[in-house]
Parts: structure tokens; C-alpha cells; sequence
């Protein structure tokens, strides 16, 4: 089975001097690449040596995640671009959007902050234009104005995919009539998770990418433990029993869309 993860954040093996054992454990359960997701200026170059390091199993991206748009995040916006130059260039940017999940609970704060996250997003979407790269959105309680900004951007709707995705099957229509696609998780084995699993099922096997989002959102078997890439077949078998096909087709189509998505 062939099987690459399109999200994962790895920094915190990096970190924590532990990368090696982290790759010999992944690589020993199939996974044959990882694309490192961008969030701050704190892992994008992080993430460039691991693509330097490890060609051909590490794709990067870098992004300034919604989360990370603080007062001065224009700074960190300017920072983007010189990546692009890179011999090894980024495999996307993002992961970008717009988060209102966690604001704060001062009414005036909070327009702030949604005032800066979606000035954050509307100029590395413009980025993305001009490099005509892909782009990972990060969408939470505010899919329909991510929605919006995108086609305000004139980014290919081609390029762009809606990562860890939690909205239903309206939205992921909404997405792929677009021409975009989302990617899934092991939020599709948990219990309460019905309507995500309509989602995939709506998406079907053409537009499929799987990822782990590690360190986050372990599936079920391993719910509450540190995620890693290694776990990532439970979630390929419980995507393929949503589709009703063998798992190792299922696998096979979501690492192609994949490596064609980012150029891998």
C-alpha cells in the first residue's frame, strides 16, 4: 500500500531530536513522503532543511496559519516570498485562512483579530496569484468567508485545497464545483463525526488526499496519543470503507492526487 500524508506538522520530532526514530517508524508503516506544513516564521525554514535534507521524501510549504496573525504579521508576511527563490522551492504556500474558532471574548479584540486574519489572508492568497503555486486553506467557523476570499483572489480554484476538513457535504460540493478539493483525516473514524464522513463520500475517490495533520487528531484506535505519519493506514481503511473500495486503491489514488497536487 502506497500512501503519502498531504499534512503534517513534524517540528515537534524536529525539536525534540527525535526525527530519526520519527522517519524509521513512518517509513516502516508505508508512508513513502510527508509535505511539512508551514504555520510561522518559527518552522518555515525548519521545514526547507528538511526538503533539503531528505529529497524526495519531504515536500515543504510555508504559510502564516490564521492562528499566528497577531499584532506585526505583516512582517512575517513579507518573509514569504524570498522562500519562493529557494533551489528547493515550497510546495505550496499555506497553511492560510481564517480561523474563528478561538477569539477573543472582548467584542472590540475580537473584530480585531478577524480584521487582521482576513487582511493576512487576502495578501498571501495575492502570493499565491503571482507565484500560480498551490494553497492549503485552514478553514474553521468561517467557511463560507474563506470561500469568498478565495474567488475574490483569482487563484485557481485548481490549486487549492481545504485541509482537515470539517464541514458537510453541501460545503465539499461547493468546494469541488469549484474545480478545489478538501483533504481528510482521522476525524473521519470518530463516533461523532457523520457529517464529514458524508463529505468524503460527496467528494468520492477523484478529488481524494488523505493526510494525518500530526501531531493533532489521532484516529480512533490511538485517540489521545501524539499523531504521527505511521498511523495514517487506519485512516486510508476507514476512507475506503466509507468509499466501499479495497483500501489499496483507495491509497493509490489519494498518493497520486497528492503528488500531482503539490509536485511531488
Amino acid at each position: 500500500m502506497r500512501l503519502l500524508d498531504s499534512h503534517c506538522h513534524p517540528i515537534t520530532a524536529v525539536r525534540a531530536g527525535t526525527l530519526a526514530p520519527w522517519l524509521e517508524q513512518v517509513k516502516a508503516a508505508g508512508v513513502e513522503g510527508v509535505v511539512a506544513i508551514g504555520t510561522d516564521l518559527d518552522d518555515w525554514s525548519e521545514y526547507r532543511r528538511l526538503a533539503h535534507e531528505h529529497p524526495g521524501f519531504f515536500r515543504h510549504t510555508v504559510g502564516l496559519h490564521p492562528c499566528h496573525v497577531t499584532e506585526g504579521w505583516e512582517d512575517a508576511v513579507m518573509a514569504l516570498a524570498p522562500f519562493f527563490a529557494d533551489s528547493v522551492a515550497p510546495a505550496a504556500l499555506g497553511e492560510i485562512g481564517l480561523d474563528y474558532f478561538r477569539l477573543p471574548a472582548d467584542a472590540v479584540e475580537a473584530a480585531q483579530v478577524k480584521a487582521w486574519q482576513q487582511l493576512a489572508f487576502r495578501r498571501q492568497l495575492a502570493l499565491a496569484y503571482q507565484f500560480d503555486c498551490p494553497v492549503v486553506i485552514h478553514s474553521r467557523h468561517a467557511f463560507a468567508e474563506s470561500v469568498q476570499l478565495i474567488d475574490e483572489s483569482g487563484v485557481d480554484w485548481r490549486q487549492v485545497v481545504f485541509h482537515c476538513f470539517v464541514e458537510g457535504p453541501a460545503a465539499v460540493c461547493e468546494v469541488n464545483r469549484r474545480g478545489g478539493r478538501a483533504s481528510f483525516t482521522g476525524i473521519i473514524t470518530y463516533k461523532n463525526a457523520d457529517d464529514i464522513r458524508a463529505a468524503l463520500k460527496a467528494q468520492g475517490l477523484a478529488r481524494l488526499m488523505l493526510e494525518t495533520d500530526a501531531p493533532y487528531l489521532a484516529p480512533l484506535s490511538v485517540r489521545g496519543k501524539e499523531n504521527t505519519p505511521a498511523y495514517l493506514p487506519e485512516i486510508a481503511a476507514k476512507a475506503a470503507e466509507l468509499l466501499g473500495l479495497p483500501v489499496d486503491e483507495v491509497a493509490e489514488v489519494a498518493t497520486r492526487n497528492a503528488r500531482q497536487f503539490f509536485g511531488f
